[in-house]
């Protein structure tokens, strides 16, 4: 049993490692499209609009696949989300997770 749990925590660090692996500074560069929206440092100034600035890069990562996909909806989000690479939605992941 306990080489089943140790298997699986395996599997779920390297699942986790591939969304930790965003460039920051590339992410940077892409974000800005979504300053719009978010702030320029991910911090909105609309109600409307989420605070992306310190969110977990697992969370960040899975809402933006979650759109790209359609598994989450949304009207803004959807066609935002349409034109990212695995890549870019990693960068980004990890540039608003840096921010405090």
């Amino acid at each position: 049993m306990k080489k089943i749990f140790a298997i699986a925590g395996i599997a779920v660090l390297s699942l986790s490692g591939s969304v930790m692996a965003g460039d920051i500074a590339a992410g940077k560069t892409k974000a800005v499209i979504c300053a719009a929206c978010h702030g320029e440092k991910g911090i909105s100034k609309l109600p409307m609009y989420p605070n992306l600035a310190g969110q977990k890069t697992a969370y960040l990562a899975k809402q933006l696949r979650d759109f790209k996909s359609g598994a989450r909806k949304d009207l803004v989000m959807a066609p935002m989300s349409s034109t990212l690479s695995d890549a870019d939605i990693d960068n980004l992941s990890a540039y608003y997770s840096s921010l405090k």
